[in-house]
Parts: C-alpha cells; sequence; structure tokens
C-alpha cells in the first residue's frame, strides 16, 4: 500500500447481519476492509467473510460489457433486445407472459425500480426474489399473526435476555456476528442460557447449555407442547392475551394437551430433555427465540413460524427488552426486498396486493397505467412456468437460479427452453449465464451505491468506493432504461440513488398515519448531498420525528383489522415416509466461510483454506452400514439428480440425515450442485421450498485412483470423474479422482499428471517417483528453484497433507533433497503441517491448536493468546473449543485406560 487513502463507510455484502464496514482505498489502487466500530450492528465486529472483502474484487471474472446472442454488444443494442423482446411476448401473449427473478444481493433502489415495473406498469405481478428461498414462511407467518411482515426486536434483545432459544440456526456459522455478540454478553452475563433446537450438532451447540437434536420438521410438535405447558402451569399472560390478541382458545385446542411423553415420541427427544426445555422458557420471561431456515425452508414453515410466534404471544414475551421471537435473515437485502414488495404477493412499503384499498393507494401513486391485480408466481412456481411455456421471457437478475433453485436440473432445462432469458451480473463464473440470449453487466458491491436493511430493521448505506469498471451499471438504471424504451420514461425518469428513496419514503408516508408498520417518510425529501451523508436507522422513521430505537408490539397495536394479533391453530404434520430406496433425508445449509455460489468468496484463498471441496455429512454408524469410510466418495442421489461428493463421517450428524453445503457449482466442481437433488416441495401458504428436507439415497462411488494437486496455472476442461478446484497462495488446488481402468504408474495417468503441470513429456524439470507395487506416483516440475505444481496419485485416498502441499508454490526448493521431500510428502525444515485449517485469518490449523494444547495451552483464551486463532472476526472461536474439547475427551480416556490397567 502507498500514499494516502480515502475511507468510505458501507455495509458488508453478506447475510442478513447488516455489519458496518469500513473501506480503505489507496492511491495505488488497493483496498483495505475492517469493521465500521460506530455502526449500531455489529460495532466494529467482522466475521471470517467480511474480514476477507478486500480479497474479493479482483476483475479477473468480471462481466464488462453487454452481449446479445453471445456476441458483444452496445448498451443501446442490449436495452433494445430487452424492451423489445418483452414488449413482443407481452403483446402476443399478455403481460403475464414475462417475468423477473430478482435477489437479496441487489440494493433496495434496484428492488423498488423493479416492482414498481413489473406490477405497476407491465401489469403482472410476476416478479419474485431468491428471497423465497429463505424468509417467505417467516414473512407469511408475521403476516397471519400480526397483519404485517414485522419484526418486532432488535440485536440488542440478544444481549438483554436471560434466555435465547436457537432454532433452526447455525449462528455461528451463518450470522457469526450476532453470535460473537451472544458470546460477548455471557462473558459479562454469565446466566444467561442458550437452548439449540437443530436436528444436526452444528458449530453454534459448542456455546448451548441444552442441544435438543429434533427430528426434521418436528418442531410444531414441540412448540404447540410448549404452548400448553405454559397454559397448564399458569405461565400465560392473561392481560396481554385478553387486551391485544385472539385464537388462544382455538390455538390450544389444536396444541392438545402438554403430554411431554408423546411430544418427545414425536420429535425424537428424550423425555428430560423436552421437560427442561419448557421448564426453563415457563420460569424466564425474558426469552428471545432467534429462528432461521430450519425453520423457513420447510413444507411446513409457515406453521412452524406460527407455532413459535403463538408461545410469544400467549405469554406478552415481544417487543419488550430482551424478549420476543426474531427471525434473522439470510441475505443482506432480504428485508429490502420485502419493504419494496419483491415478493410475488407483495406489493411496495409493506402493503398488501390483495387488498383493493392497496393496490388503488399503490396504482395513483405511481399514476400507472395498470396494476397487477393477484399475486404472481412464486420462485419455483415461476420457473415451471417458463419449462412449461407460460413464461417466454424472463430477466434474472444478481441470482444463480440454475444452481440455487430445488430440481435446478430442471430449471436448466426449463431456460434452455425459454424464448428469451436475460441476465444480469456481475461475473462470468455463474452457471446461469449460459443461458442467457442478452447479458447485463452490473455493478457490484464496492462500486454500487443505495440502501440495505438488516434483520432488525435497519437501513444502512452501501456506496461506492471503487470505479465502474468497463461498461457496467447500477442495476436500477438499465430497468428504468428498457421502463423508458417501453414508454413509461416519465415514471422512471430518476437521476441517482436518493431520488428513488425519496418516492419510495414519499409512498411509504401516503395515507398512512400509523395504519402501516413500514413508514420512512423522512427521508421524502433527501437531497443527494444527505443520501451521502446518511447514518444507518431502523424504520419506522415518520416524516417530522428524530430517528431512534424502535420495538413493535409491546402495548399491542397490531395491524390486523381489529389490531389484535391472531394466535394461529397449527397443527403437527403426520411424518413424512421415507421409500425404501431413498431412506436418507438431506439437509442442505451454508459452511463458514463461503457464501452462496461462491462468486465472490471463491476467490479468496484464505476462505477456502477452511474446507476446499464439496461434501456429504454423515452418521459414523450409518457410513459402517453403507460401507463408506472417512474420505470415500459418495453418490448422493434422489429423483430430480445427483451429487458426487467427499464424504465427511461424524457424530455431528444425526443418524438418517445427510448434510451437503449449497455452494458448489459446476464452475469449481464435477457435479456437487446439490439443489439438483433437492425436491422442489413447497409450503402451501408461503411457497418457500423445503431445501432441509429431501428423501435420498447414499452409496460409496467407486474409483481405480485418487489424485491431488497444487498447480500454478488454473487447469480448464479437466476431464475426470471427481474434481474439485480451490485457489491457493500463487496458484490451485485440485483434488480428483477416476473411476476408468487405469491404475496408478499406467501411461494414461502420468499422462494426466504431465497434462495437469503443463507438460507433455518429462524433461529435466520434471522429477516423479512411481511405485507400481503400492499403485502410487508423485510428479512435480520445476522451473528453476520455482516450483510449477505437484501431482499425487494413488489407489486409495491421498494421505498428503494438504495444507503443506499447499504452501509449496511459495517456497523456493533448490536443492535434490528438497524436491525428494516434497515427493515423499514432508517438509524439509521449516514449519510443522498445520493440519485442516480452523482459524481463516491467521491460518490456524487443528495440528497447531493441538500441539499447543499438549504444552498446557487449553483455554480458548490461551489459544488466543499463544496463536491469535480466533482473536480477529472470532469466526472460528466455536470450533476451537470443540477441539480442546475433544484433547480433553482423548486425555480422559488415556487416563481412564491408564487407570484400569
Amino acid at each position: 500500500m502507498a500514499g494516502s487513502c480515502v475511507t468510505t463507510r458501507t455495509t458488508c455484502p453478506y447475510c442478513g447481519v447488516g455489519c458496518g464496514v469500513l473501506a480503505s482505498r489507496f492511491e495505488d489502487g488497493t483496498v483495505t476492509v475492517k469493521g465500521d466500530p460506530d455502526h449500531p450492528a455489529n460495532l466494529g465486529r467482522l466475521c471470517s467473510k467480511g474480514s476477507a472483502l478486500a480479497e474479493t474484487l479482483s476483475l479477473e471474472d468480471r462481466l464488462l460489457f453487454p452481449s446479445v446472442g453471445g456476441k458483444r454488444a452496445s448498451w443501446d443494442e442490449a436495452l433494445h433486445a430487452v424492451s423489445e423482446g418483452f414488449a413482443r411476448t407481452i403483446a402476443d401473449h399478455g403481460p403475464d407472459s414475462v417475468a423477473l427473478y430478482v435477489s437479496g444481493q441487489i440494493l433496495t433502489e434496484d428492488y423498488y425500480v423493479a416492482n414498481k415495473l413489473m406490477k405497476g406498469f407491465i401489469g403482472s405481478a410476476n416478479i419474485d426474489t431468491n428471497s423465497r428461498l429463505c424468509m417467505a414462511s417467516s414473512v407469511a407467518g408475521h403476516r397471519r399473526a400480526f397483519g404485517s411482515d414485522t419484526v418486532p426486536g432488535t440485536y440488542e434483545d440478544l444481549e438483554l435476555a436471560d434466555l435465547i432459544v436457537l432454532v433452526g440456526s447455525n449462528l455461528a456459522w451463518c450470522h457469526p456476528v450476532l453470535f460473537q455478540r451472544i458470546e460477548a454478553a455471557r462473558r459479562t452475563r454469565p446466566n444467561l442460557r442458550l437452548v439449540v433446537v437443530d436436528p444436526r450438532r452444528t458449530a453454534t451447540c459448542e456455546l448451548a447449555d441444552l442441544h435438543l437434536k429434533l427430528k426434521p420438521d418436528t418442531d410444531v410438535a414441540l412448540f404447540n407442547g410448549l404452548l400448553a405447558f405454559l397454559h397448564e402451569s399458569g405461565g400465560l399472560n392473561d392481560r396481554y392475551v385478553n387486551l391485544h390478541t385472539s385464537g388462544l382458545a382455538q390455538a390450544l385446542e389444536a396444541a392438545g394437551s402438554c403430554d411431554i411423553r408423546a411430544i418427545a415420541e414425536a420429535t425424537g427427544l428424550a423425555p428430560q430433555d423436552v421437560a427442561t426445555f419448557y421448564s426453563m422458557v415457563a420460569r424466564t420471561p425474558k426469552t428471545v427465540t432467534v429462528y432461521s431456515q430450519g425453520v423457513n425452508q420447510s413444507v411446513c414453515g409457515t406453521d412452524k413460524v406460527n407455532a413459535i410466534l403463538n408461545t410469544h404471544l400467549a405469554t406478552g414475551r415481544i417487543g419488550r427488552p430482551g424478549s420476543g421471537p426474531f427471525s434473522v435473515t439470510g441475505q443482506p437485502n432480504a428485508m429490502g426486498g420485502r419493504e419494496v414488495g419483491g415478493l410475488a404477493n407483495m406489493l411496495a412499503a409493506h402493503m398488501d396486493l390483495e387488498n383493493p384499498d392497496h393496490r388503488a393507494l399503490v396504482q395513483s401513486f405511481w399514476q400507472s397505467p395498470r396494476m397487477a391485480e393477484r399475486p404472481g408466481l412464486k420462485a419455483v412456481d415461476m420457473f415451471r412456468a417458463v419449462r412449461d411455456g407460460r413464461i417466454k421471457a424472463i430477466w434474472i437478475m444478481g441470482t444463480n437460479p440454475v444452481d440455487s433453485l430445488p430440481d435446478a436440473d430442471g430449471v436448466a432445462e426449463a431456460l434452455r427452453a425459454c424464448p428469451l432469458v436475460v441476465v444480469s451480473d456481475v461475473s462470468t463464473a455463474v452457471d446461469t449465464l449460459a443461458f442467457a440470449h442478452v447479458r447485463l453487466p452490473a455493478a457490484a458491491w464496492g462500486e454500487k451505491d443505495g440502501m440495505v436493511t438488516n434483520s432488525e430493521r435497519r437501513m444502512s448505506r452501501q456506496k461506492g468506493f471503487l470505479p465502474l469498471p468497463g461498461e457496467a451499471r447500477a442495476d436500477w438504471w438499465a430497468l428504468a432504461q428498457v421502463a423508458t424504451r417501453l414508454g413509461f420514461g416519465e415514471a422512471f425518469a430518476w437521476q441517482g440513488s436518493s431520488d428513488i428513496i425519496a418516492e419510495f419514503a414519499r409512498l411509504s408516508m401516503e395515507r398512512n398515519q400509523g395504519s402501516r408498520d413500514f413508514d420512512i417518510g423522512a427521508l421524502a425529501q433527501i437531497t443527494p448531498e444527505a443520501f451521502d451523508g446518511l447514518a444507518p436507522f431502523q424504520w419506522p422513521w415518520p416524516a417530522g420525528t428524530p430517528a431512534g430505537e424502535s420495538r413493535f408490539f409491546a402495548d399491542g397495536g397490531f395491524f390486523t383489522p381489529d389490531r389484535r394479533a391472531r394466535l394461529v391453530s397449527v397443527r403437527q404434520s403426520a411424518p413424512r415416509k421415507l421409500e425404501r430406496r431413498y431412506p436418507f433425508v438431506l439437509n442442505t445449509g451454508r459452511i463458514r466461510d463461503q457464501w452462496h455460489t461462491m462468486t465472490r468468496t471463491g476467490k479468496s484463498e484464505r476462505l477456502s483454506a477452511h474446507i476446499a471441496e464439496p461434501y456429504a455429512e454423515l452418521h459414523p454408524d450409518d457410513a459402517g452400514l453403507l460401507g463408506i469410510a472417512a474420505a470415500d466418495l459418495v453418490t448422493v442421489e434422489s429423483p430430480h439428480g445427483k451429487v458426487l461428493v467427499r464424504a465427511l463421517v461424524t457424530e455431528r450428524a444425526a443418524q438418517g440425515n445427510i448434510f451437503v453445503p449449497m455452494h458448489w457449482t459446476d464452475q469449481v466442481s464435477s457435479k456437487a450442485r446439490v439443489d439438483a437433488v433437492v425436491a422442489p416441495d413447497t409450503d402451501p401458504v408461503s411457497g418457500q421450498p423445503g431445501l432441509k428436507f429431501t428423501p435420498v439415497a447414499v452409496t460409496r462411488a467407486e474409483m481405480q485412483h485418487y489424485g491431488f494437486a497444487v498447480l500454478r496455472e488454473k487447469p480448464v476442461d479437466l476431464d475426470l470423474t471427481y474434481w474439485a478446484l480451490a485457489p491457493i497462495r500463487e496458484g490451485w488446488r485440485l483434488e480428483f479422482a477416476c473411476d476408468g481402468a487405469s491404475t496408478p504408474c499406467d501411461p494414461a495417468l502420468r499422462d494426466l499428471a504431465l497434462r495437469l503441470l503443463g507438460q507433455d513429456s518429462g524433461g529435466e524439470d520434471l522429477i516423479s517417483v512411481e511405485d507400481r507395487h503400492a499403485g502410487s506416483g508423485r510428479y512435480a516440475s520445476w522451473t528453476g528453484d520455482r516450483l510449477d505444481g505437484a501431482v499425487f496419485v494413488s489407489r486409495e485416498p491421498v494421505a498428503v497433507s494438504r495444507q503443506w502441499a499447499c504452501g509449496l508454490l511459495a517456497q523456493p526448493a533448490q536443492s535434490l533433497t528438497d524436491r525428494l521431500g516434497l515427493l515423499a510428502g514432508r517438509s524439509a525444515a521449516g514449519r510443522p503441517d498445520p493440519g485442516p485449517i480452523v482459524c481463516s485469518c491467521f491460518q490456524i490449523g487443528a495440528k497447531d491448536i493441538a500441539r499447543a494444547a499438549t504444552q498446557g495451552h487449553v483455554t480458548l483464551e490461551a489459544i488466543g493468546q499463544t496463536l491469535r486463532a480466533g482473536t480477529n472476526c472470532g469466526s472460528c472461536r466455536s470450533e476451537i473449543s470443540s477441539l480442546l474439547n475433544a484433547l480433553q475427551d482423548q486425555q480422559g480416556d488415556r487416563h481412564d485406560i491408564a487407570q484400569a490397567g
């Protein structure tokens, strides 16, 4: 870094925590990123992904110019192709023959313009968002209970609570900064208790006082039982119920009596654990229930949400400091999309598409020629309509449905047959882009300018600190240009983001006067200068009032017609039966250091060091029955598709359950798009797919040989049965396997190794060691003392330390001894093998931690002082704790054996 720098306050583009970021750009173009200590969401903290943002800003895979039909085009040509294609389709087949599919990655301004164009001017509600995949059941549950999509509480409640119940939320990995806030609160208030409700033993469980490892999709039984227990034990708030709610009697009837043994049987829990949980909640008024994708991503997700809300409404534990239900969102602007009507069944400013008064208000405000009168197609149904020809033109913006939607191969088939597919994106490394007739280069994080809203209703600025590269443009600008070409220019004639926010604010206050929850009228006349300096704030912020912190519903005031909350009657659905052919339950989700389909985080070698290839997590008993050993390759298959991934055999998995991460795509692996396996079953109320429950079969994949390579040049056209690619310092790491008849040392495999090394034949700079008896081969080539690459192959999964090998490209190897040591898989000198990386920030591995523990550093704090692990972003702290606990257990076992002897 050289010279002075300019520091910009902006917001992280990852999860819904909405952390403030200080991005500093230096004269030489380099950028550094750190947490903003003044932002209320994170107070300076960042997770591993946020800390690595500066490592993801490269342009090597950026989409830099428009194209039409695979040929470079001007913006004018591309916009004409989009507008003419949409206009022709609408004229021939009607407004419902076109659609927009947008994303929680885009800004509020982009969302608002897209919603206005589709619903108010094209006249169709066929606009939906990938937030349908993560938060739609929360929206539906809120609206059924509160009459509005309102999150009652704030992040501060997590620090004020005496009991936090995390349901279907691996907060330590998926919302790490919130987890860090809970950790910090617990250090100052040791009496704070934490319960985790999750079929898996996740990293979050390391902090838990009680882990309820319930059967998948039995949450309604658990929380109906809690409602009944609270009623029978006198734990309801009669005053609150009588003044502010309706439906309690019906909800109690649906819940039934509190039969602890029956509830335990239904949920798969121990009766004493159910009783302990219920007693903890009953005696703790300051209880916060945090729920996320394990609740939402279910075919009964809305009922799960309402079962949770019922317990808070019946006890009056809502909207008060330290108590309330809390839905945490998955994307940086999922909430912003909900606010502007980005979902197919909503209108802007939290108005209801099916409410004729709301439709008339919005149409009058927009002065729109035609207004959508019925909900549009939700995400899964939208792509079904593309597939069967009802939708003939679709514009996909900032999301990757060929990887992220269930039945993903069916989505690819639909797009392949669609007459017009438009894709706006920032990266060429997006599987969906292959199906686009028109490609539009969008502005990325660090370049675009606007607003996002986090999970606690806090609106913050995302600000540009980098110039727009190539011909990239803001998404709202491209939408407004198409609207103009469709003849709607006057209604889309904004000069910048502040103009759009000001219009949105005026709509939010139109005929409101407190009748609707969402009101940001204070921004109705905001200038570009004031917008530039706008500090984070929580809505509502009506005109003429100061900005402030807020909670909802402590004293009622719901947004139903009678202003009372509804306790919704829900019943546990019958257990879903597994077929003999598909006897396991597939659960999908995130890992700690990657984001969505890795177009951003996949650029960081530091983030990729934690988990570098796709895997299936399965219980040891299941693995034993299936003949699967650790590091085997396995096929996970459903009637919809299959993946080929590495087996991770672990007690963390529940027996009968398989977990596969969602992140890997065809860009970085041979066949790991797990949503190709996921069934397209949806919640009947919310339309959210059940991404946590798909019946699957798991089988060991027979491979003739396995390989691992570190390569300076990125390999292309990999004709291998299995491969997974990730960046490392100065190059790439490659895991691979083949099911062909070649054995290691056969000419065909030797030729493969040489191709990976960039050599047609061996030369003076190539060294190889082959053991025909063991069936292994190791190959490496140099240019001078600079390693070009090393390839290791074997009949079994290759036993070479990955972290040691990944450092080889950055080290000179001059002597023959050094080079032969490399092929032997050992370091001649220098740092010992760190083992699998645990701390991404400082590249500290499991073996580093184990060595420190044997020297007496057996606490989290001692490891931090000795190795620095866990002292930066803190995302790895729960894993370090887990490792230390496991090491202590092993030492205890050895002590017991010695005593017994």
